[in-house]
């Protein structure tokens, strides 16, 4: 069953399915060390990898287990990152939330806004229960993101991800239902 990639508009955002064109935008996103420090995997080296990426959105979205989203700025259309709703299991009512930013972004709202517009779409029309999320316990933006959510803290992940020899835990966040505001 496949699950059309909506396009999401809010204040100051436009969330829309990814094109190739995105494609230097993902890499020098993903390539930026610093902008992966706390994320699960080490940053790309190659271009192609940016290929993949786009590739495997449009088939999370043709098997129906979630939507990733480019994020850009309505007023001028540059690219912020992009934010996801994946593992979505149609039985358990539940799915996943991550985003990513690039350095530009980060500390003007934009992640807690397209998120808020995403979730949104997704209690509304996937008739979901619960969202899950996690973030680096050393990462306090992505966890005040969360939080602005109404995500709740519920457990942390004892050396989750070991990336380059870095070892890490993660916080485990949850949404439910009626504990979500619009």
């Amino acid at each position: 069953m496949s699950l059309p990639t909506p396009t999401l508009l809010t204040d100051r955002l436009r969330l829309r399915p990814f094109e190739d064109a995105d494609r230097g935008d993902l890499f020098a996103l993903h390539s930026n060390a610093d902008v992966l420090r706390y994320w699960d995997s080490p940053p790309w080296t190659e271009p192609a990898r940016a290929e993949r990426f786009v590739a495997a959105c449009r088939a999370m979205a043709a098997e129906g287990t979630g939507a990733r989203l480019a994020v850009e700025r309505a007023a001028d259309g540059v690219f912020l990152g992009w934010c996801s709703l994946t593992e979505w299991n149609p039985d358990f009512r539940s799915a996943s939330l991550g985003y990513c930013y690039n350095a530009a972004a980060w500390g003007n709202g934009y992640a807690t806004e397209a998120a808020r517009a995403l979730l949104g779409w997704a209690y509304g029309t996937l008739d979901l229960n619960r969202v899950q999320a996690e973030a680096d316990t050393r990462n306090a933006p992505s966890a005040r993101v969360l939080q602005k959510l109404g995500f709740l803290l519920e457990g942390t992940l004892r050396e989750d991800c070991i990336v380059n020899g870095d070892v890490s835990d993660s916080w485990v966040y949850g949404l439910l239902r009626r504990d979500w505001k619009p």
